[in-house]
């Protein structure tokens, strides 16, 4: 096989080669003359371009970063690790972290989201933790367009495929369709896992001549340069980048998943350190190790298990191959872990040693191919604080007159809402993945939260996946607030007390002054609700570069949450229970109709100033909500979203096909203003007297559940009057309809 020769160290800085792989003039200048001291080779080129990537290095959101709250007494593992660790009690812990897939699904689909899953996954088994539970966030285009339709069901296709294969259930998710994610979508993955405190993991490579292994799959050449790829934004017409994107094997992925726990669990006398390879493959794994540990490395590349022939030292340490770990273990304990890999067909091989020297060399052929300061690629990259500038639209919002919906006819409006892809029943989506696997979910997919029960205790986990991009758009700072609530909503109305908080910000590039502003603000309305609410930012991720032609999508920042419900007798799902409870509405509504769905269904578009919203009355009302299910008092309960409050209680009759009688003094519509910081409860009558002490002025009873299959709310000025089967049929049939 011919050899294509490399580019030298001056040819790479006269044809500035250092710029195709996403390295400024500065940041090489920096390189060569500050750190170095000499022009880098290609080898070293390459590892400091991925590593100082946005995707690896966080050097746009850094300063953005520190303004989370990530303490409190909760929190055993903050950011910084594979994934957070939050205390449940009793020697338990829950592990979770999320993360984005957005470039890659954007260009093969299938495999964007299926490593996507698999990716998150190792992460949290990496900490020591058994996975339990995979959640989704999906961002689409509208869903009259063939290729929407193609990445909708490509993207379904690939985390069920992989979830499915491996045996963890997919519980819960959101996904939401806009026009501004036509040319970018967005695919967020988040997993749960569960951990004894005593078992907890850190990926460092310390103690001098201690062995470095690779274990898990071979290395190929895909994902090469993925960490770059994911921080630069799409133009249409160009070559995608379809090698930059990773392949996966879920069923690899499963053998090194019940490896590497049996290796934590019964060989914890000589495991070290252990980390996922995952962006930037050998390179960031390796050098975070080193770094965190400060210590140094030596890795010898020709011992790296290869699928392919003749692959180069860039080739090796960029690759972003899948179901990949690096682990540090004692020296002379080598036998022992190959044998354990062995026993699942798995590869284990030393590649390195630690040193002390806090240097950074690899050897390929008896060469030294790269020597660099640790730090320098896992620490030093330079941190921006870039020039941040609110968007004319802001000051336009400002001045518009509020949206006021036109509703003629109530029962037209609601049943046209609930056929909105964002409102409507996402069942055909759920249906493909396994949520029952491992007999622990109690709450499948379609109410508030997913709830999985902790094995052994009578504890169980609410969690969820929540954001609405539009409120952000709108105002960044009150919608990052929104988003936290929401999250908050859902898991309060599934029983459980909202512990804290991972988030996956994709927002557009932080190169443009107003998309700097808007991950900025949005971040101080996130911190706020955090601090407000109590869920410290224990892990996460940035996805920025999401644009197409120049045009970004509005501000996401994903927001995944978990929630300890301390007694399975607490666990509450949405769905009307039975005829003859009473119907409560804890928060008051007003008429809020900017950023609404009403809002997007009649104007085509989202404008105006952003609703009032005051988080003190949002966790007083949560509070309320929380008590009242833990005093047994609350036969369901629902978070008023999307839709508002016609849509809410329409979605609580769905389930077991109940009828419903509502009264309220509103004009009609405001049946579907998106006013925050409200329920809607279920009461048994026999728990009327004891629910209204407790809640006192904050719940107002507005109907009843009824055995006779109709939906009856009465406004001021206008009725809804619709059979249950009818308004279910065309929410249940609305995205299957639109995929035909």
């Amino acid at each position: 096989m011919m050899k294509i020769s490399e580019p030298t160290p001056q040819e790479i800085k006269e044809r500035k080669i250092y710029a195709q792989w996403g390295l400024t003039d500065e940041e090489y200048r920096l390189i060569s003359e500050d750190i170095l001291g000499r022009l880098p080779n290609y080898t070293e080129t390459g590892l400091f371009s991925v590593m100082w990537s946005e995707h690896c290095s966080y050097k746009n959101s850094k300063p953005v970063l520190r303004k989370f709250p990530t303490s409190g007494p909760q929190v055993l593992q903050g950011p910084g690790e594979g994934a957070g660790i939050v205390d449940i009690g009793d020697g338990q812990a829950v592990v979770f972290k999320a993360e984005s897939h957005n470039h890659p699904s954007a260009v093969e689909p299938y495999e964007g989201a299926a490593t996507g899953v698999g990716g998150i996954i190792r992460d949290i088994f990496s900490m020591g933790a058994r996975p339990i539970a995979v959640l989704d966030s999906l961002r689409f285009g509208e869903l009259d367009n063939p290729r929407t339709k193609y990445l909708l069901e490509e993207v379904v296709a690939g985390i069920s495929g992989y979830g499915n294969c491996i045996g963890i259930p997919t519980v819960g998710g959101e996904v939401a369709f806009d026009p501004c994610y036509e040319g970018n979508p967005l695919v967020n993955a988040m997993c749960v896992g569960l951990i004894e405190h005593k078992d907890i993991q850190k990926g460092q490579a310390k103690g001098v001549g201690n062995t470095i292994m690779y274990v898990g799959a071979k290395t190929g050449r895909d994902g090469i340069h993925g960490a770059t790829f994911a921080s630069e934004e799409f133009v249409e017409g160009e070559e995608q980048q379809r090698s930059a994107v990773q392949v996966g094997d879920p069923f690899m992925e499963k053998l090194l998943l019940e490896a590497c726990l049996e290796l934590i669990l019964e060989h914890q006398d000589i495991l070290i350190g252990i980390q996922d390879m995952g962006a930037a493959g050998l390179v960031s794994s390796s050098s975070e190790m080193a770094s965190k540990a400060g210590s140094g490395l030596k890795l010898y590349l020709d011992d790296v298990p290869q699928r392919e022939t003749g692959m180069t030292p860039y080739e090796m340490m960029l690759s972003e191959s899948q179901e990949r770990m690096l682990i540090c273990v004692q020296q002379g304990c080598e036998k022992e872990v190959e044998e354990l890999f062995a026993k699942y067909e798995l590869d284990a091989v030393t590649i390195g040693e630690v040193t002390d020297d806090g240097l950074y060399r690899l050897y390929h052929r008896g060469v030294e191919v790269a020597n660099l300061p640790v730090d320098a690629l896992a620490e030093d990259a330079p941190t921006y604080h870039k020039a941040y500038t609110e968007p004319a639209r802001i000051q336009e919002f400002a001045k518009m007159s509020d949206f006021v919906p036109e509703v003629k006819d109530a029962t037209a409006t609601l049943l046209q809402l609930l056929q909105q892809p964002t409102i409507a029943s996402k069942k055909m989506i759920y249906e493909t993945y396994d949520s029952l696997v491992r007999t622990n979910t109690v709450v499948a997919p379609g109410s508030d939260a997913a709830v999985l029960r902790v094995r052994g205790t009578r504890k169980a986990l609410a969690m969820t996946t929540d954001c609405n991009a539009r409120y952000l758009y709108l105002n960044p700072e009150i919608g990052g607030q929104i988003a936290v609530a929401e999250a908050a909503r859902n898991i309060v109305a599934s029983g459980g007390k909202p512990l804290a908080v991972t988030d996956c910000l994709n927002y557009g590039s932080p190169d443009k002054p107003e998309g700097f502003w808007e991950l900025w603000t949005s971040a101080d309305g996130i911190s706020e609700a955090c601090r407000t609410l109590d869920t410290p930012v224990i892990s996460g991720n940035v996805s920025l570069y999401n644009e197409t032609n120049g045009k970004a999508i509005y501000p996401t920042p994903m927001i995944g949450m978990v929630g300890l419900i301390s007694d399975i007798k607490n666990i509450t799902t949405q769905d009307f229970k039975a005829a003859g409870d009473l119907i409560y509405l804890i928060g008051e509504t007003f008429a809020d109709f900017n950023g609404s769905e009403i809002q997007k269904m009649q104007k085509g578009l989202i404008e105006g100033k952003l609703m009032n919203f005051d988080l003190a009355t949002e966790k007083a009302n949560q509070d309320l909500v929380l008590n009242a299910i833990q005093a047994n008092l609350v036969a369901s309960a629902h978070d008023c979203a999307e839709g508002g409050l016609a849509v809410a209680i329409a979605e609580c009759a769905f389930k077991n096909d109940l009828g419903i009688s509502v009264d309220v003094s509103l004009p009609k519509e405001n049946l579907f203003s998106e006013t925050q910081s409200r329920f809607v409860l279920s009461v048994k009558r026999t728990a009327q007297k004891d629910f209204e002490m407790l809640a006192r002025d904050r719940a107002l009873l507005i109907g009843e559940v009824t055995d006779d299959g109709q939906i009856r709310m009465n406004a001021n000025d206008g009725t809804i009057a619709v059979a249950t089967h009818t308004a279910k049929e065309l929410w249940e049939e609305a995205i299957p309809c639109l995929m035909k």
